[in-house]
């Protein structure tokens, strides 16, 4: 299964990127092979739109899950469309993170968790 989580590197020592849309990079995570690909957010920059277009590469890719520290209301849409369960409150490094999801440690989210609509909080672990 491939598991996308915003980070501020390109590999597993990197830190999660508290954000999605504008992360730095994705780290897609093959939690089958263990393997693991670097993908440079080409949203970051963009004038408009940057979540949507974030969740579009995501998706892309094959991810089934999302890791990230927030994610804003369209990129959500987006993932929760194409059937992707998004976790967040994620901090730390990457490879701190796919272990806090595979025990089970991070929250599932049913909403953005900022913009607009977003929850108030989201737990973070550690």
């Amino acid at each position: 299964m491939k598991i996308a989580i915003s980070s501020m590197g390109n590999d597993l020592s990197s830190q999660v990127d508290p954000r999605f849309g504008r992360c730095q990079e994705f780290i897609i995570f093959d939690s089958e092979t263990l393997e693991f690909e670097a993908i440079p957010n080409e949203a970051i920059n963009a004038a408009g739109g940057a979540g949507i277009k974030a969740a579009q590469l995501v998706v892309d890719k094959g991810s089934k899950v999302v890791i990230t520290g927030n994610i804003g209301p369209n990129a959500f849409n987006v993932l929760a469309g194409a059937g992707i369960n998004v976790f967040a409150g994620a901090t730390g490094t990457i490879q701190n993170a796919i272990d806090a999801y595979k025990a089970g440690k991070l929250q599932e989210v049913n909403q953005a968790t900022n913009g607009p609509g977003a929850i108030s909080t989201v737990p973070t672990y550690r």
